[in-house]
């Protein structure tokens, strides 16, 4: 099960180990992101898992949380452990 963590508050959840993943279209990640976060959009996700390591924390954002959650539901379903999704996505945060 993932869990929700304020996207304003993302640091506290995200270091060097992290996996930040913005999983947006890369248009939409052309308007800005976190710091760090790499471009896996949602539709690639299942073909780009191999990417991630499941034994680290995969902290997932998107544009509003909707996406997001998505890709949290699927990286859980495949064997993940430690995801956490950023609640309100970039609509919310204020950086």
């Amino acid at each position: 099960m993932h869990h929700d963590h304020p996207v304003n508050d993302f640091a506290s959840v995200v270091d060097a180990a992290t996996q930040l993943i913005d999983v947006r279209e890369p248009d939409e990640m052309d308007e800005g992101t976190l710091p760090g976060a790499v471009n896996i959009p949602l539709g690639t996700l299942p073909d780009r898992i191999g990417e991630l390591d499941p034994n680290c924390r995969v902290v997932i954002l998107c544009r509003s949380g909707g996406r997001s959650a998505q890709a949290c539901r699927f990286l859980v379903a495949n064997g993940f452990g430690d995801v956490i999704n950023l609640d309100g996505g970039m609509l919310a945060y204020n950086g």
